[in-house]
């Protein structure tokens, strides 16, 4: 079984070890250290990087594992000597990045559990962001508020954090905050002076003080809860700065001042939607006008008039308005359209009352050309993949109603 230095010192970034065992594991090649202080993927959290090395030769390690028996898988680029003396460097940006991730969660987790009694059900590490699962129905912006500020004073008291081993026995008499499920003779906890103590595994830091600032981004419902997402330390100060970068470019694209910009946004929305509602205004007048020229000119054929015509200047939108006037106008009439602007489509439409089926003819139509489409007895829609058999086509239909 391979020692974990990380256990003992989350601070040891270098250390002495033998290849124990080398293999083969899902394509790849890992091997077997008798001890190691890099971190395996476990408890929400991610895993260590670094390099071996063994005299010339040097690998890296790519990614950390722990298999189902307690074995730690060390990915590499490249394969060791079987009973090699090895060096071991842990990438030590990522190891501290880490450590005030978890650290972190557990600050934060106690927070909310102080506050307002919300156990974490889940924790996940990210590249970029992590986020506990908390079990609750529902989290507002007010209690955000509130644990963000306590953990951040957590943080500024600079509160010792220690390792400690004990029974789990002993453990549940301190009132531990979460006690892993598989017993085990000893657990050890990461206890957090006069603020909380749970049992985990991962790599932490020294003092509170070391996590830097915590800060809630966002939260979520999800199936077990209230997911909230958060960066501390580093993290936090590159992606405030990055969320900053994000809102003055916003800021200047819209004249005004980054906390000004939700009601600029909420103010070109109104401006934005009252254009759109005067465009369709303006689009239904042009329609009307284009119906009525085509029924001013068109004969009355067996007690209705019969508009046939590819119109194609104009998008969909208007030529299915075009057909809906045409049918909705005071004569009765029946549409048989086209537009071309774009993907091909043709659009009937008759007068309600008339006898012929629009949603029939449109899949007869459909049929021919090995199209798609279909719709009710007065209006119907289809796609035409042949622009060149459209009119032909429509001048089909139109003799056979």
């Amino acid at each position: 079984m391979t020692e974990r230095l990380y256990y003992g010192d989350s601070f040891l970034y270098e250390f002495e070890a033998k290849v124990a065992d080398v293999r083969e594991s899902g394509g790849r090649t890992a091997v077997v250290l008798d001890r190691t202080a890099f971190y395996p993927t476990s408890g929400g959290q991610t895993f260590d990087k670094g390099t071996l090395k063994s005299g010339d030769a040097e690998a890296s390690v790519e990614e950390v594992a722990e298999c189902e028996d307690g074995t730690i898988l060390h990915f590499v680029s490249a394969a060791l000597p079987l009973g090699a003396r090895v060096q071991g460097s842990i990438d030590v940006l990522r190891r501290r990045d880490h450590m005030q991730q978890h650290s972190g969660q557990h600050v934060l987790s106690a927070a909310f559990v102080r506050l307002f009694n919300l156990p974490t059900v889940s924790f996940h590490m990210g590249e970029e962001s992590c986020t506990v699962d908390l079990q609750a129905k529902s989290l507002s912006p007010k209690q955000v508020e509130q644990a963000e500020r306590l953990a951040n004073e957590v943080v500024t008291e600079d509160r010792r954090v220690e390792i400690r081993y004990m029974a789990p026995e002993e453990a549940r008499g301190l009132g531990v905050r979460k006690i892993p499920e598989l017993e085990r003779e000893q657990l050890r906890l990461i206890d957090i002076r006069e603020f909380d103590l749970t049992a985990c595994g991962g790599t932490h830091v020294r003092s509170t003080g070391q996590v830097g600032a915590i800060l809630l981004r966002k939260t979520e419902n999800v199936k077990q809860g209230v997911r909230v997402e958060f960066v501390c330390g580093g993290r936090a100060v590159s992606t405030a700065r990055h969320d900053y970068s994000a809102l003055t470019a916003a800021a200047g694209a819209l004249s005004t001042h980054i906390w000004e910009l939700p009601q600029q946004i909420l103010k070109s929305q109104e401006e934005a939607k009252a254009a759109a509602r005067a465009q369709q205004k303006l689009l239904e007048e042009v329609a009307e006008l284009h119906a009525f020229r085509l029924l001013a000119s068109a004969p009355v054929e067996n007690g209705r008039k019969k508009i046939v015509r590819v119109i194609n200047d104009r998008e969909l939108g208007f030529v299915r308005l075009v057909a809906q006037k045409i049918a909705g106008g005071s004569e009765p009439a029946i549409a048989l359209l086209a537009a071309t602007s774009g993907p091909p489509t043709l659009v009937f439409a008759q007068s309600p009352g008339l006898p012929s089926d629009m949603g029939a003819e449109m899949k007869k139509a459909m049929a021919s050309l090995g199209g798609r489409g279909g719709g009710s007895k007065d209006f119907a829609q289809g796609g035409a993949p042949d622009a060149a058999r459209v009119e032909a086509l429509l001048q089909e239909v139109a003799r056979g109603l």
